[in-house]
C-alpha cells in the first residue's frame, strides 16, 4: 500500500508542479487557456495511450517474443523446480499473487520481470543463467524481480513514460505555434512550419525525456538489489551479479526488454538502463556493512 501511494503521489507531484510551470509561462506569453487545455488533452491521449498499451499487453508480448516455456510445480523439476518453490515463499511472504514463472532459451545469463500489476505478473529466466547459477545465486535474482514487482516498478515507469510523452509532444507543439508566429494551421505555410518546428523540437525533448527515464531506472536498479539481499542475504546477492558479470554473453540483437532486465552490458552513460555492476555490488557491500550480514 505504501508503494502505491508513495508511486501516484510523485505522479500528481510532478504533473500539479509541471501544469503550475505551464500555467505561468501561459499568463507571461498571454497564450489563450482554452487551446492550450484543449492540446494538452489531446497530447494527454497520445502520449499515454501508447505506455498503457504497452504495459497490458507485456505479458503476452514477451511470452511471444521470447518463446518462454512456463515452469510449474507439475513440469518442474531439479533446480527449476527448487526456483519456482523458492518465488512461491517470496510471494506468499510478500502477500502477491503467484508470478507466472518461465524459461525463455539463451545463453545469456539475464531475467527479468514484466505484467501490468504486482497480481498479474511474470519472472522469465533465461536457459543461461538456470544452468550457470546454483539455487541461492538464482534466489536472489529471483528477489531482485520480486522487488521490481512488489514496488510496481513497471507501473511507475509507465506513468514517468506517459508523463514525458505528453509534455514531449504538448511542448513541442506548443513552442511549434509560438516560433511559427502563431499563424493557423489552416493555412498551407502555416501548418508545414508547424509541424516543422513540432517535430524538431519533439526530437531534441525525447533525448532529455530518454535520460530521465534511463536515470529513473539505474536508480530502480539498486533499490531491487537492496531488496533482494533483504529477501536472501548481501552476499548472495553479490555473488549472483559478480557471476553474471564474469559469463555476460552479448545479446545478438537489440532487445525491447533491456530496461527490465538483471544483467545489461552496456557504456556506463547518461543513457544506459542499468547502473555498473560494480557500482551495484559496492552498493551492496556498503548495506551490508551498515545493517550487518545474515
Amino acid at each position: 500500500m505504501k508503494a502505491i501511494i508513495k508511486r501516484w503521489g510523485l505522479f500528481l507531484a510532478i504533473n500539479f508542479l509541471v501544469l503550475l510551470v505551464l500555467g505561468i509561462i501561459l499568463q507571461l506569453l498571454r497564450i489563450n487557456p482554452s487551446n492550450v487545455i484543449s492540446l494538452l488533452i489531446y497530447c494527454a491521449i497520445f502520449g499515454f495511450a501508447g505506455s498503457f498499451i504497452s504495459l497490458f499487453l507485456s505479458k503476452p508480448m514477451a511470452k511471444t517474443s521470447y518463446r518462454i516455456v512456463p515452469i510449474t510445480r507439475q513440469n518442474a523439476t531439479g533446480k527449476a523446480l527448487a526456483l519456482y518453490e523458492t518465488i512461491e515463499q517470496m510471494a506468499d511472504y510478500k502477500r502477491i499473487k503467484m508470478p507466472e514463472i518461465g524459461i525463455y532459451p539463451s545463453p545469456d545469463n539475464n531475467a527479468f520481470a514484466t505484467g501490468a500489476s504486482r497480481n498479474n505478473s511474470l519472472i522469465a529466466f533465461s536457459s543461461g543463467i538456470l544452468e550457470n547459477l546454483n539455487i541461492d545465486e538464482l534466489a536472489a535474482v529471483a528477489g531482485h524481480e520480486m522487488t521490481h514487482i512488489t514496488e510496481g516498478d513497471m507501473v511507475t515507469t509507465t506513468l514517468l513514460m506517459g508523463t514525458l510523452n505528453t509534455f514531449v509532444i504538448f511542448i513541442s507543439n506548443l513552442l511549434a505555434i509560438i516560433l511559427s508566429g502563431g499563424r493557423s494551421r489552416d493555412e498551407g505555410f502555416g501548418r508545414g512550419t508547424q509541424f516543422f518546428f513540432a517535430i524538431l523540437i519533439q526530437n531534441i525533448l525525447m533525448i532529455f525525456a530518454n535520460i530521465a527515464i534511463c536515470a529513473y531506472s539505474r536508480h530502480r536498479e539498486y533499490v531491487a538489489d537492496a531488496g533482494s539481499a533483504r529477501l536472501t542475504s548481501p552476499v548472495q546477492m553479490m555473488i549472483a551479479l559478480e557471476k553474471i558479470s564474469n559469463k555476460f554473453v552479448p545479446p545478438t540483437k537489440k532487445d525491447a526488454y533491456t530496461i527490465a532486465k538483471i544483467n545489461y552490458r552496456g557504456p556506463a552513460t547518461l543513457f544506459a538502463t542499468h547502473p555498473p555492476i560494480e557500482k551495484r555490488i559496492e552498493r551492496l557491500r556498503r548495506m551490508m556493512e551498515k545493517e550487518g550480514s545474515r
